[in-house]
């Protein structure tokens, strides 16, 4: 006999949101809810602290499945596979070659080969490079900053020459002018007028796509998400509006181009993305007609962000990458290359070339990432932002394209000006710690001391602007190069000096002494100080005594806010040279500064600036 169906739950009463809000506000006493509990994002909308199946009602892609149209679900309908990408700079052709059969069997499943000079390459190179290298079995990724399409011309007479099945070898040439165009300043229009050619001489291969979208060149210069998003969809409408013109059908350029996005720390919005611009991208497409709606899919690679990692701690860098693979995994990227965590400072390590790869292992053989079609379908935190992202990065799209398009708005400098902008307030945020670097501005290792001697190029943008530029650059840079310079001028001056010692004068109320002294040890180690942190003083002489024993540069007293007021003029009076802090910004501070007593650090102060000014004190 059958068994009866039994709900679950059904002794509990659904809890509405009017009852949810109710219970909020009560816990909140009086406190204001958007100020406690909405996020404001850099991508100009707000994240409610919660969402419910409601918020889902007006969401009109969420009744199609993965792989159809408009693809926000995937382009896959099975599973989520996605190819693992390593990049190989070419500078011999057998050792690279070498280094990629090596790879092969270690879990890559896409090579990057990355040249100085692609116009210098012949045929004959090509053999030697792709020589026992399965091409319907591993992708190939031609990358050169030249923009030639002598690359994928040769690819495509290697194959043809070869003994591949022309439909399933999958590569992809990095032709971008207009991205070069982004960096130099310098748009390139013969290469431009080649790109249907380039198109036409490569059609035999179905799976080859010649023409690249950077998207991580925006996000590597500060742009927000909504922003790279907008103007990557709006250079791959450029590269439509041009190759169309020139006779080539919609479907062979939407299918010649591929988009390569670059993947943050900011974990959910950065799934969202790739879903909106699947989205998005299949609009824009449609709009030109095509024959078949698989020409609308994005192909999209993901490459893990320069813009926050960092050289001092460099193994945080680890987990920075971890959880951006994570993300693109989740949202759907065709293949993902992890950067190793040393890639920013040195060239990278066998050590710290096999963890990056082990790190998208993990992500297969270990989560199953690859299994589930779509994991972060039905989220409702997740399907909000990435209608949130689909409106706003829309919105933006529009507006460049009412400027005119990609070129002329770049040629306006609203582009540029755009991401400074953002850029701009993505520096203050890590300035007042905002934005965390973990390690960098936040919670940095006080032992640590970089004894190599750096080229000053490491702690600055990345500048490629050409001689006879005829327009504003974009210049990638990483946000904790300013940290780092800071550090890293400490480190070099305490090579032939004695390194600056901060210490804590802890009296007084302990919970606010321990409180404040942990965040100035915190604070001033940022710089590099020596930090000395003290369970407490009975009186203000014993601790003067003591910082003085010690060698003190900076004594921070550590109090509660109503001691300051007796103890820092007492601390002021028995100190020579040394520079007086107070850890806070309490009450008295403007009796104090009538005192002389003018430096003050807390949670709102401009890390920065403050040790900036430090620095300068203390003539280093």
């Amino acid at each position: 006999m059958a068994k009866k169906k039994q709900k679950l739950f059904t002794d509990f009463a659904p809890v509405t949101t009017d009852e949810w809000e109710a219970k909020i506000n009560a816990d909140l006493k009086g406190r204001d809810y958007e100020r406690a509990l909405v996020w404001k994002t850099y991508e100009g909308f707000k994240v409610r602290p919660y969402y419910r199946e409601e918020n889902l009602k007006d969401l009109n892609y969420l009744d199609t499945l993965p792989g159809e149209f408009p693809f926000v679900r995937g382009n896959k309908k099975r599973d989520n596979e996605w190819l693992v990408r390593q990049n190989i700079f070419v500078t011999n052709f057998a050792e690279a070659n070498k280094k990629a059969l090596d790879i092969l069997g270690k879990g890559v499943t896409s090579l990057g080969f990355l040249f100085n000079d692609c116009n210098k390459i012949t045929k004959a190179d090509l053999a030697v490079l792709l020589n026992n290298i399965c091409l319907e079995a591993a992708e190939i990724n031609l990358v050169c900053p030249t923009d030639s399409s002598n690359c994928a011309k040769l690819f495509a007479e290697f194959v043809a020459e070869g003994k591949w099945e022309n439909k399933n070898v999958v590569a992809s040439a990095s032709i971008d002018p207009l991205g070069t165009f982004v960096l130099t300043g310098k748009l390139n229009n013969n290469i431009l007028a080649q790109l249907a050619d380039t198109i036409e001489e490569v059609k035999l291969l179905p799976q080859f796509r010649s023409i690249s979208v950077h998207g991580k060149f925006f996000a590597n210069s500060g742009s927000s998400i909504v922003q790279e998003l907008a103007f990557s969809l709006a250079q791959g409408a450029e590269y439509l509006d041009m190759i169309t013109d020139d006779g080539i059908g919609i479907d062979d350029v939407a299918n010649a181009i591929k988009f390569n996005f670059g993947i943050g720390n900011n974990y959910f919005m950065e799934i969202a993305k790739l879903r909106a611009a699947r989205l998005l991208w299949a609009q824009i497409v449609k709009a030109y007609n095509p024959k078949s709606n698989d020409s609308a899919k994005l192909i999209a690679h993901s490459e893990t962000n320069r813009f926050n990692k960092t050289v001092y701690d460099p193994y945080v860098n680890m987990l920075r990458t971890q959880t951006e693979a994570m993300s693109a995994a989740l949202g759907g990227a065709h293949s993902i290359t992890v950067l190793p965590f040393d890639a920013i400072y040195e060239e990278p390590t066998e050590f710290s070339e096999r963890i990056a790869r082990n790190q998208q292992a993990l992500l297969k053989e270990e989560s199953y990432l690859d299994k589930i079609v779509d994991p972060a379908a039905g989220s409702y935190y997740i399907e909000n932002l990435t209608n949130s992202l689909i409106n706003e990065a829309w919105k933006l799209f529009l507006e460049v394209q009412e400027k005119g398009g990609f070129i002329a708005t770049f040629r306006e400098g609203f582009i540029q000006n755009e991401i400074k902008e953002m850029a701009a307030k993505r520096d203050k945020n890590i300035a007042l710690r905002r934005e965390n670097l973990l390690g960098t501005n936040q919670f940095p290792n006080f032992n640590e001391k970089i004894e190599t001697e750096f080229d000053g190029s490491l702690f600055d943008a990345v500048d490629l602007t050409a001689d006879d530029a005829e327009v504003e650059t974009l210049k990638p840079y990483r946000g904790a190069q300013p940290f780092e310079a800071l550090r890293y001028t400490t480190d070099i001056y305490s090579k032939t000096n004695r390194r600056p010692v901060a210490f804590m004068l802890t009296i007084g109320n302990l919970t606010f002494r321990k409180a404040r002294a942990q965040f100035s040890c915190n604070f001033f180690a940022v710089a590099g100080f020596t930090v000395i942190d003290n369970n407490g003083f009975k009186t203000v002489e014993e601790g003067v005594a003591a910082a003085k024993k010690a060698g003190a540069n900076i004594v921070v007293v550590c109090s509660s806010d109503d001691e300051y007021a007796e103890i820092v003029p007492k601390v002021a009076s028995l100190l020579d040279d040394e520079i007086l802090v107070v850890a806070g910004a309490p009450a008295c501070k403007a009796e104090l500064e009538e005192k002389g007593i003018t430096n003050f650090i807390h949670v709102k102060s401009n890390i920065l600036e403050e040790l900036i000014n430090y620095q300068e004190k203390l003539g280093i």
